[in-house]
């Protein structure tokens, strides 16, 4: 006989297993299903391993810009295994902390391939053996992987996707990456530090071009001063692998082809969605591009079926799957009865994204160029980090925030910012924007000194003539 549960989920990455958190919380009856490692890429391939691997980039760049500090450190080494060993560690030390997490909560693990045969089943298959577990509500949230150059697939020796890159088998010379958004750039930082000569590629006219055009600008001057070679508006026309090396054909934006011999090559140029083989074609379930179409609450066309994380529509971020999962959970409970919980439906507008590349960048909201294409009237203030003094004593004086505002309502529209620990300070605006904040709160806050987040009051003082340091 099946087991039966409240609520089963699919795939235990940040939206998976926080989704079966909350459902638990909830009182309900709650299993979860996992292929591989609990955690699912974001903690074991993606998210934190590759921030432990940029933080020892970042120490080793510092090593070698002691005297900068009034400071001597000779003979600076890097020692790539010991890195990827430490990398490898946090990224233990968190899957062990998830599996904790499903005792402490009382969740059942199913260890095996899921997929739904039916309308509230689920068969899981391990080592030949298969279960069939049934439950009211089912959440998939099976994730996504890195999608391949079609004429040149990933082999893990010349040719890497970012999870070849994150156990690299040697350090590479010269290094060449496709695609420049958050896990092509992050990874160009990183080898770059470690002494790798880089170059990107990417095929539209900036680099990182879902951010703010200003933050595009900046950064690629960033990365050039730090010695990486970018190509805009180029494509690849061939990669070819050797056993010494790859061979690669780029198309520049004047249209001339320009031969080139890399190291190896890290190909960044989007995700695909882990929507094959699962069941989701029998049920009926409504697709755009393999990714899973949802509504506001992560409901599917199916009743009972939920999706959520990056099954789904863009952005592709761990956070907006974990919130996605506390939101399906929530759902869930209300429909099974539970009248004390409330679910609100997602606003993507609230969703910040960060790169930790060097310098890093984050954002919340809408570009300038997005806000005046929505027909909005806008009031834009932008500040430097050179007017900030706390960003002057720490040696990291470039960066600069900007908040874009409609100028009709004052209410925040969007925050783009590039610098120093921009990724901890986006949250600010993110807060101020989920409480539909305008200028005049963030005028009337104090902001503590000294510190970097000074520019960001500063900035919304320039969108209306009001900075004080510059």
């Amino acid at each position: 006989m099946a087991e039966t549960y409240d609520v089963i989920v699919l795939g235990s990455g940040p939206g998976g297993y926080v989704a079966a958190i909350r459902s638990a919380q909830l009182g309900l009856k709650t299993a979860i299903v996992e292929r591989e490692n609990l955690g699912g890429i974001c903690l074991n391939w993606g998210c934190i391993p590759t921030k432990a691997l940029l933080r020892s980039a970042e120490i080793f760049h510092y090593m070698n810009h002691a005297k900068d500090y009034g400071l001597a450190a000779e003979k600076i080494t890097a020692d790539l295994d010991a890195v990827v060993k430490r990398s490898r560690g946090v990224a233990k030390q968190l899957n062990q902390g998830v599996t904790h997490l499903m005792k402490k909560n009382k969740i059942t693990v199913h260890m095996g391939e899921g997929k739904l045969v039916a309308k509230g089943k689920l068969a899981v298959t391990k080592d030949g053996k298969t279960e069939e577990l049934s439950a009211k509500h089912i959440i998939v949230a099976t994730g996504a992987r890195a999608r391949d150059l079609p004429f040149a697939p990933a082999d893990g020796k010349r040719i890497w996707t970012y999870r070849h890159a994150m156990t690299p088998p040697e350090m590479p010379k010269k290094l060449l990456v496709i695609g420049s958004g958050a896990i092509g750039i992050e990874f160009a930082s990183f080898y770059n530090d470690m002494g790798a000569e880089v170059t990107v590629v990417e095929m539209m006219d900036r680099i990182v071009p879902v951010e703010d055009a200003d933050v595009s600008a900046f950064l690629e001057k960033a990365l050039a001063k730090q010695g990486m070679k970018i190509m805009t508006g180029a494509g690849v026309e061939s990669l070819k692998a050797s056993a010494t090396g790859v061979s690669a054909s780029i198309k520049g934006k004047d249209g001339k082809v320009v031969n080139g011999e890399y190291s190896h090559c890290i190909v960044a140029i989007g995700i695909a969605p882990n929507s094959e083989n699962i069941g989701l074609e029998a049920l009926g379930v409504e697709q755009v591009k393999g990714h899973i179409k949802t509504d506001g609450l992560c409901r599917t066309n199916v009743e009972g079926l939920w999706a959520i994380g990056d099954i789904t529509a863009p952005p592709w971020l761990a956070h907006k799957a974990s919130h996605e999962g506390v939101i399906a959970a929530e759902a869930i409970a209300q429909a099974l009865g539970n009248k004390d919980v409330h679910p609100h439906e997602m606003d993507v507008r609230n969703i910040p994204g960060c790169t930790y590349c060097h310098p890093q960048i984050a954002s919340v909201g809408l570009t300038e160029a997005k806000a005046k294409e929505a027909g909005y009237s806008v009031k834009v203030g932008t500040f430097p980090f050179i007017g900030n003094g706390k960003a002057i004593a720490l040696g990291e004086a470039e960066g600069f925030v900007k908040t874009v505002f409609d100028a009709k309502t004052g209410e925040l529209l969007g925050a783009h910012m590039v610098g120093a620990e921009v990724t901890e300070m986006i949250q600010g605006y993110v807060v101020g924007k989920t409480l539909e904040t305008t200028e005049v709160e963030l005028m009337q806050t104090v902001f503590p000194h000294p510190t970097i987040s000074e520019a960001m009051h500063e900035s919304v003082l320039a969108a209306y003539g009001r900075a004080l340091h510059i």
